[in-house]
């Protein structure tokens, strides 16, 4: 992984790190064995113990020669594979009967009134499951919050002298509880107790006399106690008014109650207290905290508590015997009982109790105030939150059984693991179900049955499941002992083999256990007097050859000197005979219409069918299924192909053009159109291939729209596979510099435009120059009239001044 550079860099843990996490990669990377094989069982009651997967062969004919026994043993379709036929193979099933399903309750509020025991709120009650080894059985359980359910209520009251204040409060809950509850119930019982601390002398007093008033002052106060069971369970809300308002506070020293002893005697002293099989609310209210097992030791008591009753007239009288209960033995009888507890405590010791919530299922916390005011409030509230939440538990598993739980719950939410015991946020009337997978990997002693149960929490009704364990095969009570055909009656001939006694062994118990080394034996074992005993593929007992199992199940050795196998025949395209056989003695036996030492040639002409029903289109012959092309030129799985034929460029043209340039009349169908080709691009034509190469090829040169020539050629490989190489970029014409035409235009023009100025110049001096000597001409030969015109009269007027004198 990391190569050493230098020997400084060298040194053993380093290396040895390096070869651990190689080798635990190397070795993870191998598939697991067949565990039925490698079970390695002697018996079909032993095999189908191993896993759900395994069957035993019971066809007497069916082992070879050099097989062990226990290869009758084996995944179900490598025996059929094997040749053992369906109705040999014994693989027992599980299954299960439900003895009582009696529906859930649909019952609404105001209806006829039912007893506790006439309402049900899971389904089934009852059933039975028949388990194999490693296949689950799997059930529905359903479960709906019953309307009008009847609620027992037993408000347990720490009576110290700091709940003074809140014991006037509490005397008129009973009726006020009453009216409350009816909005939930019609059946509605509630109870009363109190607790103070154990009656020793270090919990309660310093000295004797404060025993009979352990409060200061001129207090009155009432004898400490560690609990009173004081009104049982009752319809009558004025009864418990009047009962409450009759009792008296007491004391004791230190802070912490003596509370758990009074919740362990509330939830064992079921007749006392007058539980029925209804929900069961424990209303515990305090505002201190609790001693624990453990504590009783300052007051000199180290017994644990033994969770029994002991109440006599209605007082626990054990407090000074026993020490206090544990919280988990708490929770143990509070489950078992099918209690729901509610901690109404003080502000200041909601933490402690959150976190006492957090070991007991089904239990809940409210913030009592000072003087207990909001007590009815919240019994309440936590009694909906209480109701709303289904969890299912079970009672204690046989060793090697295990159980799984998924949850359907409201709006289609879905739980697995320990998230699909519950659901949550269940109304009254609402249905939810539960899938229960049970699962068993081994048989208990004796293949005893046993009994487990399933509940919710904090209900009375439960699940009753009876498993019993398949440990042997039904062909196991048709044995026939002491068989003579287990060598003279030395074992039992059961399911196809046999089951010897003990001492002995070998496939037909024909040896001693002590004749299992004899040198006079190993020499049967020995192929043509050979040094190798059996083959060393075996090992050689009772002078017979049980060849060696393979890590691979599919693999094995065979032969009187294991001498066989059937995973050494030729390969092709790395499959055994190619995937067209079957292996025997290192021999290919192929299937029909296959032929070769490695079953790799077919028979059958079908796929050297072209599409004009022609063997290769008329050009080859098919050999071993594939087409020969005895013209060079075509190629092909039908030999339908020809790269060098004229037309070849011409009809590819428009599909390479998109493909490599994204242009062209199908650039837009290009993906649909021309995908049929490996497109491979080059960057100069140098290195597109040159023909001499394996297959036939066509070198093209095609020219696209803007006059650019692009090169590609056209092949079809050894795997019938078309290869487009193209060069990458197109050969177009350099076009002038645009600035130097424009100029060059330009200048063009202007020059044409001059040449014509003067030309038209020239032209006009020329005529007018033969015309003004026309005009000459004609002057000249022109013959005018000298006399006067008669109509002439002159422009200038002479006018004579009068007052002119000449002067």
């Amino acid at each position: 992984k990391n190569p050493v550079t230098s020997l400084e860099n060298w040194n053993i843990t380093s290396f040895y790190n390096e070869f651990v996490s190689f080798s635990t990669c190397f070795f993870n990377s191998f598939p697991e064995g067949n565990e039925c094989i490698k079970a390695n069982v002697k018996s079909c009651g032993e095999c189908i113990q191993v896993g759900a997967k395994c069957g035993w062969c019971t066809d007497p004919e069916f082992l070879k020669q050099g097989e062990a026994t226990s290869t009758r043993c084996d995944e179900l379709e490598s025996l059929r594979k094997r040749g053992c036929g369906a109705a040999k193979v014994e693989n027992p099933r599980g299954s299960q009967r439900v003895l009582k399903n009696t529906p859930v309750t649909n019952r609404n509020k105001g209806a006829d009134k039912l007893k506790p025991e006439d309402i049900t709120q899971i389904q089934p009650q009852k059933l039975t499951l028949s388990l194999r080894s490693g296949e689950p059985q799997s059930f529905n359980l359903k479960f709906k919050r019953a309307e009008d359910y009847p609620i027992d209520l037993y408000y347990l009251m720490d009576l110290s002298f700091s709940m003074k204040d809140d014991l006037e409060n509490v005397k008129n809950l009973g009726t006020q509880l009453m009216l409350e509850m009816a909005k939930i119930t019609s059946d509605f019982r509630i109870g009363f107790g109190s607790f103070v601390e154990k009656t020793v002398m270090p919990y309660i007093s310093t000295t004797p006399a404060k025993l009979l008033n352990p409060c200061t002052g001129d207090q009155n106060c009432t004898s400490p106690f560690s609990y009173k069971n004081v009104l049982k369970l009752t319809s009558n809300g004025r009864k418990f008014n009047t009962l409450v308002g009759q009792q008296q506070i007491s004391g004791n020293l230190d802070s912490p109650e003596g509370g758990f002893d009074a919740i362990m005697q509330v939830a064992v002293c079921g007749d006392d207290i007058g539980w029925r099989n209804v929900t069961r609310l424990l209303v515990f209210s305090t505002d201190a905290g609790f001693h624990f097992a453990g504590d009783g030791k300052l007051g000199g008591i180290v017994l644990p508590n033994d969770g029994k009753c002991h109440l006599e007239n209605n007082m626990y009288t054990m407090s000074h015997y026993y020490d206090y209960p544990s919280i988990a033995h708490l929770v143990q009888k509070l489950s078992d009982n099918n209690i729901q507890t509610i901690f109404a405590v003080t502000e200041e010791f909601q933490p402690v109790y959150k976190e006492l919530k957090n070991l007991i299922p089904k239990s809940a916390v409210g913030t009592l105030s000072a003087n207990s005011s909001n007590v009815i409030n919240l019994i309440i509230d936590a009694y909906n939150s209480l109701s709303s939440e289904v969890i299912l538990e079970n009672s204690k598993l046989p060793d090697g059984v295990t159980i799984t739980y998924q949850s359907r719950c409201k709006n289609g939410v879905i739980g697995e693991g320990e998230m699909g015991r519950k659901c949550s946020n269940i109304s009254i009337g609402d249905e939810v179900s539960f899938t229960i997978s049970i699962t068993t990997k081994q048989c208990p002693k004796m293949g005893k049955s046993e009994t487990i149960k399933i509940k919710p929490l904090g209900f009375t009704e439960e699940v009753e499941i009876a498993l019993n364990f398949i440990c042997e095969c039904d062909c196991h009570k048709d044995g026939i002992k002491n068989s003579e055909i287990c060598h003279n009656g030395n074992g039992t001939f059961e399911c196809g083999a046999c089951r010897c006694n003990d001492g002995r062994i070998g496939r037909q118990c024909e040896c001693s256990t002590n004749e299992v080394t004899s040198e006079d034996l190993d020499k049967n074992c020995r192929k043509d007097n050979g040094t190798d005993i059996c083959s060393n593929n075996g090992d050689c007992v009772c002078g017979t050859c049980e060849c060696k199992k393979r890590e691979n199940p599919e693999e094995r050795y065979s032969g009187k000197f294991c001498e066989c196998d059937n995973f050494n025949c030729d390969r092709s395209n790395n499959k055994l005979c190619g995937g067209h056989g079957r292996c025997e003695c290192r021999v290919c036996i192929c299937d029909t219409n296959w032929t070769g030492s490695a079953c790799d040639c077919s028979l059958g002409t079908t796929t050297c069918l072209a599409s004009n029903k022609q063997i290769c289109n008329g050009r080859g012959t098919c050999e071993c299924g594939t087409c020969k092309c005895t013209d060079p030129k075509f190629q092909g799985p039908t030999c339908e192909i020809c790269p060098t034929c004229p037309g070849v460029c011409t009809e590819h043209k428009e599909c390479v053009q998109c493909r490599a340039f994204g242009t062209g009349e199908k650039k837009d169908t290009c993906e649909r159109d021309c995908s049929y080709f490996n497109l491979i691009m080059v960057k100069h034509r140098n290195e597109l291939p040159q023909p001499g190469q394996a297959f036939p090829l066509m070198h093209c040169k095609e020219r696209d729209a803007d006059d650019c020539w692009f090169y590609y050629t056209y092949a079809v490989n050894n795997n019938t596979e078309k290869e487009v190489h193209v060069v990458e970029k197109p050969d177009c014409p350099e076009g002038p510099d645009i600035i130097p035409i424009v100029a060059g235009v330009v200048a063009g023009i202007v020059l044409i435009g001059l040449a014509l100025l003067l030309i038209w110049k020239l032209l006009m001096i020329i005529h007018d120059r033969r015309e003004f000597a026309k005009f000459e001409k004609e002057k000249m030969n022109a013959k005018w009239d000298t006399g006067e015109n008669p109509i002439y009269k002159s422009a200038v007027t002479t006018v004579v001044n009068p007052k002119y004198e000449g002067k």
